[in-house]
């Protein structure tokens, strides 16, 4: 049997398998599908979970049941690519005739000193929960510090204020404004979202070293003091997508054709955050991709020549708490009640579609 292997069961991962399921998979082909985790974790709400607002449970999708789908628990060391070989850690090499490299991300620290070791991680579901549990274990009137004025920074801080109105929070981003990839209208928004809620906001603060409840700034000499702090701040490929010697972008991210194949390893699909794209990493970029992958192993295995469309992204939501949010539709800035309701609207359809 020939086997048409998916590295990771996240967004795009699962795109891959759900639309390959659903279409004509070759009687001579099975799907084989890896991951650390029995099931999905919903990326886009770990927010929620540090915040203590959802359960871990609530976060989780099954991965789907199917004869022709093989699920494998474990931990992926290493590609071969000359080989053709998945290496897993304490079990045999897995051979494969296709490959779809969905690993995501993790943290980038950016050469600041002690981050790593001394900031709490929200890109795994298992990281995640052990920042749940440092985050609520602070005392009252602690300070939670939340590094990176981003999508995620936003959200973690937001939540975490109506979760734990007893601490004292900030949001600290390297420039000038939280949400600076966002139109001026947003950030306004959001900032006085913040001020109403009393979230401190800190820009252009350039972090050089970080400590046990301490956190240094080159633009200031004073040392903030924290409880916890929560890293934010950017993320890169995995390790494994690290060591591929092959052309990347100056993201880290492996550079692939139109057909999101490695050029000079047209059976090796890499999509997700470890694909280089014109657009930031999503969820939805993610499975947008997914879906065009399945596209082009369905006209592979019919005979014909494959024809994409170009991804287009529907837009941006961000949540505020519980009841409101912003989002970004096009050219349309949007917020307020709605945004937020839509938000949740894209959660359920999440958990239905991959349940």
């Amino acid at each position: 049997m020939k086997r048409f292997v998916i590295l990771g069961g996240g967004y795009g991962g699962l795109t891959v398998a759900h639309e390959l399921l659903e279409g004509e998979l070759p009687d001579d082909t099975v799907i084989v599908l890896i991951d650390r985790m029995p099931h999905q974790g919903l990326k886009t709400e770990y927010y929620s979970l540090v915040a203590g607002t959802s359960a871990d449970i609530d976060l989780r999708v099954n991965f789907p049941y199917d004869p022709r789908l093989i699920i494998t628990y474990g931990e992926v060391t290493d590609i071969n690519l000359s080989a053709k070989h998945i290496m897993l850690a304490g079990q045999e090499p897995l051979e494969y005739d296709w490959l779809v490299v969905a690993l995501g991300c993790t943290d980038k620290y950016h050469g600041i000193e002690g981050a790593e070791l001394y900031s709490n991680s929200i890109q795994t579901l298992s990281s995640t929960r052990k920042t749940y549990l440092a985050v609520n274990d602070v005392k009252a009137y602690g300070q939670v510090t939340i590094v990176g004025g981003g999508l995620s920074g936003v959200e973690v801080a937001s939540e975490l204020r109506e979760s734990r109105p007893d601490l004292n929070i900030r949001i600290l981003d390297r420039g000038p404004s939280i949400l600076s990839a966002f139109p001026d209208k947003l950030q306004q928004y959001v900032s006085s979202w913040f001020l109403e809620h009393e979230v401190e906001m800190r820009g252009n603060v350039s972090l050089f070293k970080l400590e046990e409840g301490a956190l240094h700034d080159t633009n200031n000499p004073v040392t903030l003091a924290t409880d916890v702090t929560v890293w934010t701040a950017g993320i890169q490929p995995v390790p494994i997508v690290q060591r591929m010697k092959l052309p990347k972008d100056n993201q880290g991210r492996l550079i692939v054709n139109e057909f999101h194949q490695l050029p000079e390893h047209t059976d090796v699909f890499v999509i997700g955050d470890c694909s280089s794209l014109p657009f930031s990493p999503s969820a939805q970029a993610a499975e947008a991709q997914g879906k065009q992958v399945a596209e082009v192993m369905q006209a592979v295995w019919n005979g014909k020549t494959p024809r994409l469309s170009q991804i287009k992204l529907k837009g941006v939501l961000g949540s505020l708490g519980k009841k409101a949010g912003f989002g970004l539709m096009g050219q349309r800035s949007i917020k307020g009640r709605v945004p937020r309701v839509l938000k949740s609207g894209v959660l359920w359809m999440s958990k239905h579609h991959f349940g």
